[in-house]
């Protein structure tokens, strides 16, 4: 990837930080506003406790906004997904064109790090690790480039992996665990109720750079039963875990304790075990009238700390 100053770097969506009521009007106010704040610290009794973007979709999603809800709910760990990294770094935005797509790959493909650099130092003088990054960039539809643009940006971005939805085709799994090996990155790749104990075999078989971001309410619903087992067999390849609450048998989502995932469990096991692997707060459930998506994952956070204590 090429390399410019860092000054030409360029903030996106910066504005008002809803949840926090600040007004950024300058990257110096933004600085002076997190920097006030205690740095956060969500390692509890050895267990990393992290969180995902998608928690907070129901809130403006800029770059320096997702930072702030990771200080207010005390989280020092983040999966960043890629819109808005991207929009940060100055990608072409969604026009509705039919050449959009050659658009956005070529822009992928010519970009410069400098950007995610510069995100990283953000988030990281504020006391957030960007542990993995999920772009929408590693899809049998993407390019090659792409794909190097992926780990590229995720190395810049301080991630040990990138993130992806399982691919149903073999051929793709073995296609990005091939590129990962050349840029010297792993991937993780995530389920939804399609998840079996066997479902990760083949492609962890195919490359020691393809790993597991297991999702444990996703697999208690799609398999009516306990994740423990799968776990304690394949933690070595368990890159990232999320974590929410749903029933059996297809089940919904739950308010954290009200279904049928053992998270409790989970987090017990980490802390027993000594796994380094981030469990990731995913706030899926409907977030009840008069509260806001910071307070819901504050409460799930909560809930894992009374797990660890």
């Amino acid at each position: 990837m090429k390399t410019i100053n860092v000054s030409r770097r360029h903030f996106i969506g910066t504005g008002m930080l809803a949840a926090a009521g600040i007004a950024l009007t300058s990257k110096g106010a933004f600085a002076k506003s997190i920097f006030a704040t205690a740095k956060p610290n969500s390692k509890i009794n050895g267990v990393q406790i992290g969180v995902i973007t998608y928690s907070f979709r129901s809130m403006p999603g800029s770059i320096q906004q997702i930072l702030q809800y990771c200080i207010q709910c005390n989280i020092n760990d983040i999966e960043l997904m890629g819109e808005a990294a991207e929009a940060y770094a100055g990608a072409p935005a969604r026009d509705g064109s039919a050449d959009y797509a050659t658009k956005l790959a070529q822009w992928r493909e010519n970009t410069l790090m400098d950007p995610f650099l510069a995100i990283r130092k953000m988030y990281n003088d504020a006391g957030v690790n960007i542990y993995a990054w999920k772009p929408n960039a590693l899809n049998a539809k993407n390019t090659d480039g792409e794909i190097g643009y992926a780990f590229e940006a995720g190395k810049a971005l301080g991630c040990t992996h990138v993130t992806v939805e399982l691919p149903t085709d073999d051929v793709q799994t073995q296609r990005l665990g091939d590129i990962a090996e050349k840029h010297d990155m792993m991937v993780g790749y995530h389920a939804h109720t399609q998840a079996t104990p066997t479902l990760w075999d083949t492609a962890l078989a195919q490359s020691k750079h393809n790993g597991i971001n297991l999702d444990v309410g996703h697999y208690v619903a799609g398999t009516s039963s306990s994740p423990i087992d799968f776990i304690l067999k394949n933690h070595k390849r368990i890159l990232s875990m999320h974590l929410k609450d749903r029933k059996f048998h297809n089940g919904p989502n739950m308010p954290w304790g009200q279904g049928d995932t053992p998270i409790k469990e989970v987090l017990q096991l980490m802390k027993k075990e000594g796994y380094k692997f981030p469990a990731t707060i995913e706030q899926e459930y409907t977030i009840p009238a008069g509260s806001d998506a910071v307070k819901e994952v504050i409460k799930c956070r909560e809930f894992a700390a009374n797990a660890l204590s």
